[in-house]
C-alpha cells in the first residue's frame, strides 16, 4: 500500500474538497486527487489548484463540480462562446489552443503506455496536427429541439443532461449551419410545429439535422420527427428552401424511439434531393441523411493524406479497409492502389460508397455489406492477398475476431485510424503481439476545443 493510501482520508458525496489537477480526462475534465480519490472535475485544467463539490462517488474514482479555481492555470483564457460551461457541445474553449494539442498528444501517449504497454522509445508520436482556424468547423449540425415557455426551442444539451441550451450561434459549427438553424426554428415555430417532451413524449419535432457542403455550399436539412405526421410539410419546406440559399434536399426521419439515438430508421425526400454532395480534396460524394461523413472536412483531408502516406502505395498493391462507411478513405486509397476492397456492417453505407466511386470513375474498388471480421476470412479463402488493411472502427473499437483475422492474413501494413486512444492502445497491443510493430503515430485535432483526438497510425508486419 502507498504512503497516499495510507493516510488518505475518504471523501463524501456533497462534501466540498481542495483538488490540485494533474491531467485531462477524455472528456476534457480536469483530473486530480482527493482522499484517495481520483476526482473529475470539469472546467479544471491541468496545473491548478480549485476547490470542487463531490457529485457522486465510484468504486475507484468521483465525480465533482467546479466551485472557484484558486490556483489559476497560465494556459487558461475566458473562453469566447456566451454559453460555454452550459452547453455540453465543448469541453475546452477555456484552454488556450496550442496547450490543447500538447494535452492531446499526453492523453495519447498517456493511453499507448499504460493500457497498449508499448515502448514509447521506439515509436514515434508526432505532435498533434492542429488547425489554422479552429472555429466554424464543423459541417453537420445535430440540434435537439423542445418546447420552452409555450415556444419551440432548439439548442444543445447541457452537460451531462437531456436540458436544452438555447444557443444562437455556435461557435465551432459551420456559419451557414448556425443560420439554417436558426431559420427552420423560426419558421416551424410560425406554423405551429411543436417541440418534442421527452416526459410524455408528445410534440412533432424532434432535432433539426443539417449538413453543408464546405466545397460545394450545397445544405441538407433533415427534420427528426416524433411520428409520421408533420403538420404543413409542403409549406415548412417551401419556406425553408426560399429562406436558405444552397439548400438542395429537405428530408424527414422518423424516431419514435425512448433512446437518446437521433436519428430513427426510417427517412424520406420531402423537397429536392436525397442526397447532396462534397468533396474531399478531388474527390466528390454523395453524402445522404444517414451517412456517416467526417465532420471536419479540412482535418479530414489532412488524416487522408497521412493514410495514403503510411500506406506506402505503389499501384501495385491489393488494399482492405475494413469499416469503409461511404468510402471515404477507399476511394482515397483506390487512386494509388492496384485493388481496394471495403467492407461496411451497414447496407445503404456500401449502396453509398459504390455510388461515390461510380461518381468519381473508380473502377478498381469493390465494395461488401457484412461484419469485417467475417468477411476478411472470406476473402482470404478466396485468394484475397491484402499488401495493406486500414481500419477506421467506430469508438468501440475493433472486434477481436477482426484483429485475428488481420493478424492471419499478415499484411505488409495496418493503418489504423481511431478516435479513441484507450481503445486505439489495446488493439495495438493485439497487433504488437501478433507479429507487427507500431513505427508511427499522428494526432489529428478534427475535433477542437472538445477532449476528443482523432489517431491515425502505422504499423508493419515483422514476422
Amino acid at each position: 500500500m502507498s504512503h497516499t493510501e495510507e493516510t488518505a482520508v475518504p471523501v463524501a458525496a456533497g462534501e466540498e474538497v481542495v483538488v490540485e489537477v494533474e491531467g485531462l480526462g477524455h472528456e476534457g475534465e480536469g483530473v486530480g486527487r482527493a482522499g484517495g480519490f481520483a476526482l473529475f472535475v470539469p472546467g479544471a485544467l491541468p496545473g491548478e489548484k480549485v476547490r470542487a463539490k463531490v457529485r457522486e462517488l465510484k468504486k475507484r474514482y468521483g465525480c465533482a463540480d467546479l466551485l472557484e479555481v484558486l490556483e489559476p492555470s497560465p494556459e487558461r483564457i475566458q473562453p469566447p462562446c456566451p454559453v460555454f460551461g452550459r452547453c455540453g457541445g465543448c469541453q475546452l474553449q477555456h484552454m488556450e489552443y496550442d496547450a490543447q494539442l500538447r494535452w492531446k498528444r499526453k492523453m495519447v501517449t498517456d493511453a499507448l503506455e499504460r493500457i497498449g504497454k508499448l515502448d514509447l522509445g521506439r515509436v514515434t508520436v508526432h505532435p498533434t496536427l492542429g488547425m489554422a482556424e479552429p472555429r466554424h468547423y464543423r459541417n453537420k449540425a445535430q440540434v435537439p429541439a423542445g418546447t420552452r415557455g409555450g415556444r419551440l426551442v432548439a439548442g444543445f444539451y447541457a452537460m451531462n443532461s437531456r436540458r436544452i441550451v438555447e444557443t444562437d450561434a455556435c461557435l465551432i459549427q459551420h456559419e451557414m449551419n448556425n443560420r439554417v438553424v436558426e431559420a427552420v426554428r423560426r419558421i416551424a415555430a410560425e406554423l405551429g410545429i411543436t417541440g418534442y417532451n421527452e416526459e410524455t413524449r408528445s410534440g412533432h419535432l424532434r432535432h433539426i439535422v443539417v449538413r453543408t457542403g464546405f466545397a460545394t455550399g450545397e445544405v441538407m436539412v433533415v427534420l427528426v420527427t416524433n411520428g409520421e405526421r408533420l403538420p404543413r410539410a409542403a409549406e415548412l419546406c417551401e419556406r425553408i428552401a426560399a429562406a436558405v440559399p444552397g439548400v438542395k434536399s429537405i428530408c424527414q426521419n422518423v424516431n419514435t424511439s425512448r433512446t437518446p439515438v437521433v436519428m430513427g430508421d426510417r427517412t424520406k425526400a420531402l423537397w429536392g434531393r436525397d442526397v447532396i454532395y462534397d468533396r474531399i480534396g478531388d474527390v466528390e460524394f454523395a453524402i445522404s441523411a444517414e451517412s456517416f461523413y467526417q465532420v471536419n472536412p479540412a482535418q479530414t483531408e489532412v488524416l487522408y493524406r497521412k493514410a495514403l502516406d503510411y500506406a506506402g502505395l505503389t499501384g501495385a498493391e491489393t488494399v482492405i479497409d475494413a469499416y469503409c462507411g461511404i468510402g471515404t478513405i477507399s476511394l482515397f486509397l483506390a487512386r494509388k492502389a492496384k485493388r481496394v476492397y471495403g467492407v461496411e456492417i451497414v447496407p445503404e453505407a456500401v449502396r453509398d460508397a459504390r455510388r461515390n466511386a461510380q461518381l468519381n470513375g473508380i473502377e478498381n474498388a469493390e465494395f461488401v455489406a457484412g461484419k469485417a471480421e467475417e468477411v476478411l476470412p472470406r476473402w482470404r479463402e478466396r485468394g484475397v492477398a491484402a499488401d495493406v488493411i486500414v481500419v477506421d472502427p467506430p469508438r468501440k473499437g475493433c472486434d477481436p475476431a477482426l484483429l485475428d483475422a488481420i493478424v492471419a492474413m499478415r499484411p505488409r501494413r495496418v493503418v489504423y485510424v481511431s478516435c479513441n486512444p484507450a481503445t486505439l492502445a489495446r488493439d495495438l497491443r493485439v497487433l504488437e503481439d501478433g507479429g507487427y510493430r507500431t513505427v508511427e503515430v499522428q494526432p489529428v485535432d478534427m475535433f477542437p476545443h472538445t477532449g476528443h483526438v482523432e489517431c491515425i497510425v502505422s504499423t508493419h508486419f515483422t514476422g
